[in-house]
């Protein structure tokens, strides 16, 4: 299967294993993907989620230009629904747990695109980053030019957008576009650190986190508070919420239950 998906102690990995291709998604590959999201959304043991691609020289490349359609246009591609953006991560709107993306390699199109629609991002050093379609006489049309320029300065975006460069990690933390850059042997103990700290964290309060922060952006903050978004609501009503105070008083590390 193009894309493999493993759960383990509250942890969903989901790796695109294309690496013959850097990882480019097919149709085939795109289908699992959103099937993948969706199963992770219907589990309530998943807490968080790491995102990555296989092999060491991309996390993925975007469409697979392989596969795509000669007799399909731009305005066609465009027409076609596409509400939760490329790998159906990048503007998902419907999955509260953090997911984090193991950049490992080129993160570029919509593998960018997905990097985006991620709540943080650990990258290698070589990894690079860029919106390239221009470059082939098309348009970030699945999240990118909504959602970089919601991410990073207006400088900053505009730049990368209206060239199709590339940039590097290090330019991409400057930028604010990513959370840690790590050595290559270093990858996977700085994606470790960050799903432990998120694990330590009651998951409820976690959810109710993200909603508020996916879905209160465009509000001012008296609306945004007002608010009384459902998984608020939970992780305010549950028994973790007494158990994160009663470890606290008691000393000794919350024992999470997830209601």
């Amino acid at each position: 299967m193009p894309i493999s998906l493993s759960i383990a102690d509250h942890v969903a990995r989901v790796t695109i294993d294309r690496p013959e291709v850097l990882n480019a998604l097919d149709r085939e590959a795109e289908m699992q993907m959103e099937t993948i999201w969706q199963q992770i959304e219907a589990d309530a043991s998943v807490r968080v989620v790491v995102l990555t691609g296989a092999g060491d020289r991309a996390f993925c490349t975007g469409a697979d230009m392989r596969n795509v359609d000669p007799g399909q246009t731009g305005l066609g591609y465009w027409a076609a629904s596409r509400p939760a953006g490329f790998g159906g991560i990048a503007l998902r709107e419907t999955l509260d747990i953090p997911v984090i993306a193991r950049v490992n390699g080129h993160a570029v199109g919509g593998g960018f695109e997905m990097v985006l629609g991620c709540d943080i991002v650990i990258a290698v050093e070589e990894a690079s980053f860029g919106l390239t379609e221009p470059r082939v006489g098309r348009l970030p049309l699945d999240g990118g030019m909504v959602l970089l320029q919601r991410q990073i300065a207006h400088r900053h975006a505009l730049g990368m957008l209206l060239t199709g460069r590339r940039i590097k990690a290090a330019e991409a933390l400057s930028f604010g576009l990513i959370n840690e850059v790590a050595s290559r042997d270093a990858l996977d103990a700085a994606v470790d650190r960050w799903v432990t700290e998120i694990l330590a964290c009651a998951p409820l309060s976690l959810r109710a986190i993200k909603q508020v922060m996916r879905r209160t952006g465009h509000l001012s903050p008296q609306e945004a508070q007002a608010l009384r978004l459902p998984a608020l609501v939970a992780a305010l009503g549950s028994e973790d919420s007494e158990e994160g105070v009663r470890a606290f008083r008691e000393k000794r590390k919350p024992v999470w239950q997830g209601r």
